[in-house]
């Protein structure tokens, strides 16, 4: 039958999988399928995570505030294989009952905290350590509306876009039309905001640009679903600016290094537990010729 013909049955059933990739973890039911207890390492801060975009925007963070100097935001990267389904293991459901990366463990205090949703990650974050969130009401609330702004726009990106233009088990047209129109219609509505602004809130380099790099920045990197011609991504020149401008930042080049599985060899660092991880990792590959 193709897309044409499809009716929708008056009640929809989960009687087969969707097909596609990540169809053998997609399912229309929360909770855990089987027991597993977290790691804990020596640090304030637990990260169980992935370097997707959702993922690098919380490393990033975390390594933009050691590099101030915050000693109590050293913290353990434990990977999540999502692929594999780990999400679903009983002490990842414990810390966050949707299923997704990334999620935090704040061991500092009396008792654990846990927090999930990147985008409350990064609030959290800011908020603890007094960084990356302006404190003057209407600075705060620029900072605060874009990085929602980020985390209200992005499924239209990844689950939409991405999922039909690269992942779905068939191309249909008029969905991939659909989303490359909000897609390119979002990075219109960036451009124009960083035409006027260094930032993405202003001035000033703030969790909203964290929130929105891994995304839009990695998107007109060419980084995500190899779609930067199909998008014409190249005529967004004030997001490539910024972009490039974040990109250089040494602690975004670390961040974007944790938990990541993908991609080049020198680019991965599959967990962190200790800063000078970064530098006995580039040994390794050193010594191994690589």
């Amino acid at each position: 039958m193709s897309t044409d013909d499809y009716l929708p049955p008056k009640v929809w059933t989960w009687d087969k999988e969707s097909g596609g990739r990540f169809a053998n973890i997609n399912r229309p039911i929360s909770g855990a399928t089987h027991d597993k207890e977290l790691p804990v390492g020596a640090h304030p801060l637990q990260l169980y995570s992935l370097a997707t975009p959702n993922g690098v925007k919380v490393t990033v963070m975390l390594e933009e505030l050691l590099a101030l100097g915050h000693s109590g935001a050293e913290y353990d990267a434990w990977l999540i294989r999502i692929g594999d389904g780990e999400q679903f293991g009983s002490g990842f459901v414990g810390v966050n009952p949707n299923s997704k990366i990334p999620a935090l463990l704040d061991r500092s205090g009396p008792k654990p905290i846990r927090v999930f949703e990147s985008g409350a990650i990064l609030q959290y974050l800011a908020e603890k350590f007094g960084a990356f969130l302006p404190t003057e009401a209407s600075a705060r609330a620029e900072c605060l509306s874009w990085l929602f702004w980020q985390m209200g726009s992005a499924p239209y990106l990844g689950g939409g876009f991405g999922h039909f233009y690269a992942y779905a088990p068939s191309k249909i047209e008029y969905a991939i039309n659909r989303f490359a129109m909000e897609v390119k219609r979002q990075l219109d509505v960036l451009d124009k905001q960083l035409a006027a602004n260094e930032y993405i809130a202003g001035s000033e380099y703030t969790i909203a640009d964290m929130a929105i790099w891994p995304w839009y920045g990695g998107l007109v990197k060419g980084w995500l679903y190899e779609s930067a011609e199909f998008l014409s991504v190249q005529e967004y020149q004030h997001v490539q600016r910024w972009a490039n401008l974040i990109g250089e930042r040494p602690a975004v080049k670390r961040g974007r290094k944790v938990n990541r599985v993908f991609g080049e060899l020198s680019d991965q660092l599959h967990e962190r537990h200790d800063a000078a991880d970064f530098e006995t990792r580039t040994q390794d590959k050193l010594a191994a010729g690589k």
